[in-house]
């Protein structure tokens, strides 16, 4: 990428960080923290206390809310702007304007949303701590292998989104969420380990096939000592989901901008 390309590309960002910053600050918290708010108070509180979970779900059921609104928060930041954009305000056709290639500008929505996902990700770490009995303990984190998982797993997200954003026509896109976020939020091992899953092992494989199952074990091997997926398998998982939809997405994104 050439000095001029590099700077427009920063440029867009630190545009659309500011936009988030100055004017959307309160619909991107309430989109991105209000759903994990509910399932760490339900979940993680009020089932243990009624007895009707056992006082360590919390601490299992943590990394996973984490994970899944890392990856939520991203794939709902790339799709849902491309929708808008390209049906109705048609902004993405001044962003074409800039001095960078078409598949650019796409892979600059992707790291925005990867950006915004990763920071409602880490507000769910003080937000555990004021919710879950006895707060959480971060005293063995791998922080490493932690960063390494909200940097994949972000991307990943919103690899996806861009496929979503791309593929589908504005006037299916809300059909298309239900059809896509239902499955993918129940089957990626959120609300529980993978491992788990051993006397159900037909489902087990199931979660196999969800990008999300290795950003909820990711976190888990990094946060937590409960049982988790093999960190070559994690890494695996990641590496393959966003190297296939941000290979579709970006194709997409491409025949829809120059359409």
């Amino acid at each position: 990428m050439t000095s001029i390309r590099r700077r427009a590309f920063l440029a867009l960002c630190q545009r659309d960080v500011w936009v988030t910053i100055r004017h959307e600050p309160v619909g991107f918290l309430a989109q991105a923290m209000l759903q994990p708010l509910f399932f760490l108070f339900v979940f993680g509180r009020v089932l243990p206390e009624i007895g009707a979970a056992r006082g360590a779900y919390g601490t299992q059921l943590m990394p996973g809310i984490l994970a899944l609104t890392l990856v939520l928060t991203s794939l709902q930041n790339t799709a849902l702007p491309l929708v808008i954009e390209f049906s109705f305000t048609k902004e993405i056709e001044d962003r074409l304007l800039a001095p960078l290639t078409v598949p650019a500008v796409g892979i600059q929505k992707l790291v925005i949303a990867a950006i915004r996902g990763i920071i409602a990700a880490l507000l769910i770490l003080p937000m555990a701590e004021l919710i879950l009995p006895g707060g959480i303990d971060l005293s063995g984190t791998n922080w490493l292998g932690f960063a390494a998982v909200l940097v994949g797993g972000s991307l990943a997200g919103a690899a996806m989104g861009l496929v979503l954003g791309t593929a589908v026509p504005p006037n299916r896109i809300s059909v298309a969420f239900a059809i896509v976020l239902t499955p993918l939020i129940f089957t990626g091992a959120s609300f529980y380990p993978w491992s788990a899953l051993d006397s159900l092992r037909w489902f087990q494989v199931v979660t196999l096939f969800n990008p999300l199952t290795y950003v909820s074990e990711g976190t888990r091997a990094a946060l937590t000592n409960t049982p988790h997926l093999g960190s070559g398998w994690i890494a695996l998982g990641l590496v393959g989901s966003l190297a296939l939809f941000a290979f579709a997405g970006v194709r997409g994104f491409v025949r829809r901008a120059v359409a």
